[in-house]
């Protein structure tokens, strides 16, 4: 989505506000199963004594799966957006990311950018997963699995005099 900013460059004080729906293609990710609906954004570019911010709240619902145990679950995630936009950035300006295209900005391409850079770099079903059984593959959050404890091969000497005894 174009945003034409022409109105409001030379305007301290002015605002344009939007709405869209972002491309969903674009916001892929390797835990991510599927978006359950789309991905919505509503914010506004202001006019601040000469700098436009861009601030926006990005909100999907999707499902994604556990890093630790493999399962899906449903995650909602609201990423707040706050950038700050500039026509010509110098070279010293590091903290502007988004330069402007001419009189405007690509706002979907801002606001993927940012979700994207927002999102975990671990996804987790619940804080306490226990992931699963390195020898059988079970899912330890559904109880033990019975492999009993792995022995350090280095002791095996060890147990074989403890159980003759």
């Amino acid at each position: 989505m174009f945003l034409d900013l022409h109105e409001i460059i030379e305007v301290p004080g002015g605002r344009v506000p939007f709405r869209c729906e972002l491309d969903r293609e674009r916001l892929e990710f390797p835990a991510l199963i599927g978006f359950q609906g789309p991905v919505t954004a509503a914010g506004e570019v202001r006019n601040t004594a000469g700098i436009l911010e861009l601030t926006a709240v990005v909100e999907a619902d999707m499902t994604v799966r556990c890093d630790r145990c493999t399962a899906e679950f449903p995650l909602r995630r609201s990423v707040p957006v706050a950038v700050t936009l500039k026509a010509d950035p110098d070279e010293d300006d590091y903290e502007v990311l988004f330069p402007l295209d001419g009189d405007g900005i690509d706002a979907g391409d801002v606001l993927e950018t940012c979700f994207i850079l927002d999102m975990d770099q671990k996804f987790l079903c619940r804080e306490d997963c226990k992931g699963l059984c390195a020898r059988c593959g079970r899912n330890l959050n559904l109880g033990p699995c019975g492999c009993g404890k792995e022995i350090d091969p280095r002791f095996a000497v060890l147990e074989q005099l403890l159980d003759k005894s």
